[in-house]
């Protein structure tokens, strides 16, 4: 397990074998913001556990080293911190990669922080930070779009690495998804000179218009899994339909573990 750097007033809770910051989203902005703003060293990796990362971890044991290197974790999605509470140790709400994605970019503008994305569909670099220019006027971000074959372990991995590191970002994105932006964060987060890596899918779609969320009053019903599957149903229906229902034997085992424990 890593060494959690000290900041005051974080509280994590010990859920399925995760140490999730209990947060309100204000209180995770704040969090973050201070960690770019007073870190030194190697940049910290943050990542929003979600159901289906749950299920995924638990199916591939093997994954787990790697998701854990992630300093700061919060839980995307109501299902997790709806399971939070059932088990004792509640989280107060959900802190979605998506919405960090959207306030860590206006920090940045505020701040003068230097952005770097690496993500998108190839040759599609010069859009996005058109879209970026567009919807934070005098943000700072560089798009970096790798190859549809793009392996974080690989010879793309590692220049994409050297070509962030001469860049020197205060804050990366790395939009791949779970796990290869987990397997490069990982790998080589601790070779960048400071700031955070964060890795949050989709979340760059949504920030720049690309894709539209749920409505607010579906998100505070926990229920955008259903509109994000209406929207995309043959991508995501073996996701929800079919994987993500074992979120219920987890959280079973979880509460019997608890129950044993006590």
């Amino acid at each position: 397990m890593p060494t959690h750097p000290a900041q005051p007033d974080i509280v994590r809770m010990r859920l399925f074998d995760l140490d999730i910051i209990a947060a309100t989203f204000s209180e995770a902005v704040a969090i973050l913001t201070d960690a770019v703003a007073s870190r030194r060293g190697p940049a910290g990796i943050v990542s929003t556990p979600n159901v289906d990362h749950v299920v995924r971890l638990d199916k591939q044991p093997d994954l787990q080293p790697i998701y854990r290197q992630a300093e700061y974790l919060f839980a995307d999605g109501m299902p997790i911190v709806w399971a939070s509470r059932l088990l004792g140790r509640p989280l107060p709400e959900r802190v979605t990669g998506s919405d960090l994605f959207v306030a860590l970019c206006r920090q940045a503008v505020a701040h003068g922080w230097k952005i770097v994305i690496l993500g998108g569909m190839p040759g599609d670099g010069p859009m996005l930070e058109s879209r970026f220019a567009a919807t934070y006027p005098g943000i700072d971000v560089t798009v970096m779009t790798p190859s549809m074959r793009f392996d974080p372990n690989g010879d793309e991995g590692r220049e994409a690495a050297d070509r962030i590191r001469t860049l020197a970002p205060d804050l990366v994105f790395v939009c791949l998804g779970m796990p290869k932006q987990e397997t490069w964060a990982g790998r080589y987060a601790p070779t960048l000179p400071h700031g955070l890596v964060l890795c949050v899918g989709a979340a760059m779609e949504f920030a720049i218009g690309l894709q539209r969320r749920a409505p607010r009053l579906v998100q505070r019903m926990g229920m955008e899994w259903l509109w994000r599957l209406l929207c995309n149903p043959g991508r995501l229906w073996r996701r929800y339909l079919k994987e993500d229902p074992r979120f219920f034997a987890i959280c079973w085992r979880e509460y019997r573990s608890g129950v044993r424990g006590r």
